[in-house]
C-alpha cells in the first residue's frame, strides 16, 4: 500500500476535525515586546560603534583590535535590525487583519516606515536614524496594545 492509499484510508476512518483562528498563531503569541529588544540592541551597536576611536594605524595590534571590534558591533548590529524587521513583518502580515484598517488607517505607513528604518539602521552607521527606529517601534508598540484594548507603557532603557 503507497503513502498515498494508507493515508486516504485513515482520513476516511478518521476524518479530521475542521478548525478556525483568526491568527496565524494563537492569541497571546504575538508581542511587540521582541522588537523593541531586537531594536535596542542594532541602537546599542551604532552608538558604541560611533564611540569608536581608531587607534593610531602604526600600532598593528591596536589596529587590529579596533578592526576586530568594529567588525563584531557591525555585525550584531546587522543581525539585529534584521531580526527586528523579521519581527515587525511578522505582526503586520500576521496579527494585523483588515479590520484593524477601519480604527487605524496608517497601520500599513506605520509598519512600512518602521521596517525601513531597520534596513536604514543595518546599512548605516546613523545615530539619527537608530533614534528613529525606535520611535517608529514605539509607534508600533502603542498601535499593537490599543488594538489589543490595553494600555501598556513603553519601556525605557536606561
Amino acid at each position: 500500500m503507497t503513502l498515498d492509499k494508507a493515508l486516504a484510508h485513515i482520513r476516511s476512518i478518521r476524518p479530521a476535525q475542521q478548525v478556525e483562528a483568526h491568527c496565524d498563531g494563537p492569541c497571546g503569541v504575538y508581542d511587540p515586546a521582541s522588537v523593541r529588544i531586537a531594536a535596542e540592541a542594532a541602537v546599542s551597536m551604532t552608538k558604541k560603534i560611533l564611540a569608536l576611536t581608531p587607534p593610531d594605524s602604526s600600532d598593528a595590534g591596536a589596529m587590529a583590535a579596533y578592526l576586530n571590534t568594529v567588525a563584531r558591533y557591525v555585525a550584531i548590529k546587522e543581525e539585529q535590525a534584521h531580526l527586528a524587521k523579521s519581527e515587525l513583518l511578522v505582526l503586520w502580515t500576521d496579527f494585523f487583519k483588515p479590520h484593524h484598517l477601519e480604527s487605524h488607517p496608517n497601520l500599513h505607513e506605520i509598519f512600512w516606515k518602521a521596517a525601513k528604518l531597520c534596513s536604514a539602521v543595518k546599512v548605516e552607521v546613523s545615530a539619527q536614524h537608530a533614534q528613529e527606529l525606535m520611535d517608529a517601534v514605539k509607534e508600533v508598540h502603542e498601535l499593537f496594545w490599543s488594538v489589543k484594548g490595553r494600555d501598556v507603557a513603553w519601556y525605557t532603557a536606561s
